[in-house]
């Protein structure tokens, strides 16, 4: 067994460990990422390649504001992405659609909106609920099935594909490791530092960021974490390409740069990333009722990943009081969030500290409040 040893350590190679670790690079801090390769079954492919603010927060204003934060911090990113690698991600942020297909179904997207902004604490940002007509407006190709819609201008989507290449490559121009098949089995904190133990050598780190997803579940508690994660399997249609009609992205459907859409996703308390039939017709229905040229395309592939949900759907930032150095970034929103987590989260550890003031609300300490009597 051989042995190495960097400043800091992240283990995970998905979008929210390759961005931190992208982000601790540009730092200039010398950082390794331990992953599972090619072939770890990770939200990071999975995913619908959303820039989303609207919805998210209902129960804890201060998200509001992190996915507001995380959408604005997105120029910036895919404008350093594209310097450090030459590769665009095809960053657009025209604004977002949630589509309603019924008058009930409108009536309660509103009242959760309403709900939402009406938080104490709550970051307001412009959205407008919109009837059937002023929807067909920016979206000719609706149904007539369409009862409206809610229209947020922060919204946007990306090639996620590419963005994960791409934080991958400027990983390394910043002068980071990437240690594929390095999976972390065991942890230990000896003598102020972490030693990490994979399948064919030890990893010895100052720092260690757990960012392995739902596998964080496992590994917190080795140094002093609680990471109280669960899968919750998505499930993802793709068409075949047809000519550009959806300028704006619906958070079920979307089309890509590439011209294929993706319809999705579902919300599936399950553990194994099989897809269902039944689950994609009820998606492809849908999906052709809101855009009913839809019905005439191709399937050419469908797929299921596994998001990774905490207890009340919210992230989990916290460093550990027993293993100084030790650090938890876990979220089910790593696109949205990407530029946060290289430009906010990052420095903080680099720093040693995430600070109260900023990060205190995503603490796993949450969980563990007494219940009013």
């Amino acid at each position: 067994m051989t042995a190495s040893e960097f400043e800091i350590a992240v283990i995970g190679g998905g979008l929210v460990g390759a961005a931190i670790a992208y982000g601790l690079a540009r730092e200039g801090r010398p950082v390794a990422v331990l992953d599972e390769g090619d072939i770890a079954m990770r939200a990071s492919r999975g995913n619908f390649g959303l820039v989303w603010v609207q919805s998210k927060g209902l129960g804890m204003a201060e998200y509001a504001g992190w996915s507001v934060r995380g959408a604005g911090l997105w120029p910036q990113l895919a404008a350093a992405l594209q310097a450090d690698t030459g590769l665009d991600v095809r960053l657009e942020q025209p604004g977002g659609f949630h589509i309603a297909l019924s008058e009930t179904e409108l009536e309660r997207r509103a009242a959760m909106l309403m709900r939402l902004h009406n938080q104490p604490g709550t970051i307001r940002y412009d959205y407008e609920i919109l009837d059937h007509a002023r929807t067909r407006a920016m979206l000719p190709e609706i149904g007539p099935e369409v009862a409206g819609s809610s229209y947020c201008p922060l919204d946007g989507h990306v090639n996620s594909l590419r963005l994960f290449r791409a934080l991958h490559i400027a990983l390394g121009r910043h002068g980071g490791t990437y240690l594929p098949g390095q999976p972390a089995q065991k942890l230990r904190y000896h003598g102020g530092e972490f030693r990490i133990t994979t399948p064919s050598s030890e990893i010895r780190a100052g720092k260690v960021v757990l960012a392995a997803g739902n596998g964080n579940a496992r590994l917190g508690p080795m140094v002093g974490l609680d990471v109280p994660v669960r899968p919750q399997r998505g499930q993802v249609v793709v068409t075949e390409r047809t000519a550009p009609f959806l300028r704006y992205p619906v958070v079920t459907v979307r089309q890509t740069d590439e011209g294929s859409l993706l319809l999705g996703d579902s919300v599936e308390e399950e553990t194994d990333a099989t897809v269902g039939p039944a689950v994609v017709s009820v998606i492809a229905d849908r999906a052709a009722r809101m855009f009913p040229r839809l019905a005439s395309l191709n399937v050419v592939r469908s797929w299921a990943a596994l998001r990774v949900m905490t207890k009340d759907g919210f992230p989990i930032y916290d460093q550990s009081a027993d293993c100084p150095g030790a650090f938890v970034a876990t979220c089910h929103s790593g696109v949205t969030l990407a530029g946060t987590h290289a430009f906010v989260v990052a420095p903080r550890i680099a720093e040693g500290v995430l600070p109260q003031e900023e990060f205190e609300v995503f603490s796993a300490k949450r969980f563990h409040v007494p219940a009013a009597a």
